[in-house]
Parts: structure tokens; sequence; C-alpha cells
């Protein structure tokens, strides 16, 4: 039976329909290579240092690197114009695009994805990304930084070579305000807090747990194996996390992806990053977003904004959950 699931971050509603997974290639595979020159040395591998502009943050043993931050060579968001609106006509309104994008490279193994980099080596990105957050928030004008990572071309990908990208920008955007909003709207205690004593008292959900981390597939998960890890320690801010809290959630992050790849082969994925706003408080709760790209949005989703999943998150759950120990 079909049936509509609210997102209480957003308000939006999703449509579960499993039924529509009986149509023939209902999931996406990885089509096609990255890079469309294949033959062209990576700009992210160890030697190939020169192709990218200086390091503004190395991590690693001295005279080597483990993960490197370096700006962006073709960047959303770059200088240090104030957020200045201009309203041009009555219905042109432009803004200035200040702000900072860099990219993260994970590894220096050209193949290390997060799903097959070590437990320290998931640790150490997730303090470059808490570190270059913590070092965006003190630029004048900033408002909130966006951590990504585009596994695969289908997910936005355009170097072969994992890596993520930081983006510091001035504005708000969209997704985060309606998240914002849903944790504002929210009766009672902290909209994610709620929602891990919730999943674990029933248990459908549950991908993967420990002391720290709680991996679900959100009851209103809008495309297929959706997940969302959340750290038990309730905080607005990815870049105040303490560092067993921040290695927890890459290793978490490490496993459900591995197991994401046993299930369902490479297929791509995005990783998005959600914390509060520099200067935002509370209600909020940072947490980790994963969404597979295993369907393409049609006309219905782009009209309507309401997604279509053909994967009940409890059946996606007994499926990502087989490698998991007994919770």
């Amino acid at each position: 039976m079909n049936q509509l699931r609210l997102d209480p971050l957003t308000g939006r509603w999703v449509v579960v329909s499993i039924d529509r997974a009986e149509r023939p290639a209902a999931f996406l595979q990885r089509s096609a290579p990255v890079q469309a020159d294949v033959k062209r040395p990576c700009p992210f591998c160890p030697g190939n240092e020169e192709s990218t502009p200086p390091a503004l943050e190395t991590y690693g043993a001295s005279g080597s690197w483990l993960v490197r931050v370096v700006p962006n060579l073709y960047p959303a968001f770059e200088g240090d114009q104030p957020f200045v609106v201009e309203h041009r006509g009555p219905i042109y309104t432009q803004a200035t695009a200040g702000g900072i994008h860099e990219v993260l490279v994970l590894s220096p193994d050209h193949d290390g994805a997060w799903d097959r980099i070590s437990d320290e080596q998931a640790g150490i990105v997730m303090a470059a990304i808490r570190d270059r957050i913590e070092e965006h928030s003190a630029v004048p004008g900033l408002r909130y930084s966006q951590a990504i990572v585009n596994a695969g071309r289908e997910a936005g990908a355009s170097v072969e070579h994992p890596h993520g990208q930081l983006l510091g920008m001035s504005f708000v955007p969209r997704e985060l305000a309606e998240e914002q909003a849903g944790f504002a709207r929210f009766a009672g205690r902290c909209l994610l807090c709620t929602t891990v004593d919730a999943e674990e008292d029933c248990g459908y959900r549950v991908v993967y747990a420990d002391e720290r981390v709680l991996v679900i597939c959100p009851f209103w998960s809008g495309t297929p194996f959706e997940m969302l890890v959340i750290p038990r320690t309730h905080g607005p801010h990815l870049y105040r996390a303490s560092p067993a809290d921040l290695v927890a959630v890459g290793r978490s992050l490490r496993s459900v992806l591995g197991q994401l790849r046993d299930r369902l082969g490479d297929v791509a994925y995005n990783l998005v990053f959600h914390s509060a706003p520099y200067r935002a408080q509370e209600p909020y709760h940072w947490h980790v977003h994963i969404w597979p790209k295993l369907t393409t949005q049609a006309g219905f989703e782009l009209g309507t904004g309401v997604l279509i999943n053909i994967v009940a998150p409890e059946q996606a759950t007994e499926e990502l959950r087989v490698a998991v120990p007994a919770l």
C-alpha cells in the first residue's frame, strides 16, 4: 500500500510507493567514468600537488599527508564582498556571491573512498571538516558552511579521486532554514534526540548503533536506501563537537557506506553534513544525510517537490543491517 509520510525536518511530504520498484531497471548503477579524460594525471594523488593551488591545511606526518585541503579552482563562492542584495526590476533580484570554496582530499589513495578508509583516516577527515568550518566561522560576513562529498558522476563528482567540498557562504540556504524551522515547530525536546529514542524503542529502521552514533533509514525517507547519521550527544554545531563524537561519526559512515556497496554495488551517493549556521543556537542538532543516487527525479518530483521512494525504509534497513552486530 502506498503511503504519504511527513518529513519533520523540512515539513515536506514524501510518497513511499514500493510497487514502483517492480518496474524494469528501477535502480541506477554508475554508468560512466567520472573524468572524461582518464589518462590525465590525477590532481589529487601524491606527487601531483603542483596541479592544485597551495594547500590551506594538510594532515599527516612530516613529509607526507593523509588529508589535504586546497582552494577550489572553479569556486561557486569567492572573495570578501559583503552580502548586498540588489533589486534590478520587478522580478530581478541578485546579490554578491562572496565566500569560500575548498576541496577536501579524503586520502592519498586514489581508491580511498570513505567506505574503504580506516577508522583512523575517517576520524582525520572529520577533524579536517571541523577545523575548516571553525576557520570559516571567524571570517566576517560569512554565516554558514556546507560540507559535502559527491561520490560518482551521477552524484556530481568531476574528479575520480575521493574528495569532498567545503563552501562558506554569506547566507543561510533554504534547506537549512527549513530544517531550523522544523526543529522550532517540534513540540517537546530536540527533534533528533527524540528520533534516536523512538527509533531505538521500535528498532525497525536502525542500521547501525554504538554508544555515540545512531544511523537510521528515516521513516520519512524520500529516496531508496537513504540514511541519516545522528550523533547521540546533542549539539547544534559540528565544529564544536567532541573529538570522540567526530571519530564515531566518521567510523559509522565508513561502516554503513561499506554495507551500501556490499548490498547494491558501486552506486553513486551524496554525503551532506548539516550543522547550524555559525551564530545560530538552539534548537538544532547537527547530523549527516546519505543519499544514494539510485533513481532519477521525474516531472512529478520536479513539479511538486514531493519525492517518490520505491523502497520502504523498513525494507532498506533489513537489507543494510545484515553486517551490523546485534544491537
